[in-house]
């Protein structure tokens, strides 16, 4: 058995310790929230937080995150920056297919709590490991921009 932190609860699962982290939360926990699309850590459909930090949950054994705190799309409006890029891309109609979104929405998050006022350049890189089959990354960087103008940190 292996006990891992996912959003704030310990969580066991009985799985081998090399078993991709997207799995254990997919298949074996129901969060299906992350979603899988490569498999390679190319395309970001799979961004997690791990102790804060976006990271592809396809390519992370269990093993690697014993310990840590993982934060998943189902509770990153738990956080008040989460809250804030969810907020902004409902209003800005961000989604398309919305397949990426969860990655998307993961990795704009981490962007805002390490940099809350990004420039473009600064969004240009922390979002390009995440890939949009629909193209909708002006959109995406609007909300980013609507999300850092909106952040306040709730009491």
């Amino acid at each position: 058995m292996t006990t891992l932190t996912i959003n704030g609860k310990p969580r066991q699962i009985d799985l081998p310790t090399d078993t991709p982290l997207l799995w254990a939360l997919r298949d074996h926990l129901g969060l299906t929230g992350t979603k899988f699309g490569c498999g390679m850590s190319l395309c970001g459909a799979c961004t997690v937080h791990v102790d804060g930090e976006p990271t592809r949950a396809c390519v992370t054994p269990i093993s690697s995150v014993v310990g840590k705190n993982i934060v998943t799309i189902e509770a990153i409006d738990q956080d008040a920056i989460g809250q804030k890029v969810q907020d902004a891309w409902l209003a800005l109609g961000v989604p398309q297919c919305g397949y990426c979104q969860s990655g998307q929405i993961m990795a704009a998050t981490a962007l805002l709590q390490h940099n809350p006022s990004p420039s473009d350049v600064d969004i240009d890189k922390a979002m390009s490991g995440n890939i949009c089959r629909c193209g909708t990354y002006p959109r995406i960087r609007a909300a980013i921009k609507q999300a850092a103008c909106l952040k306040e940190v709730k009491s």
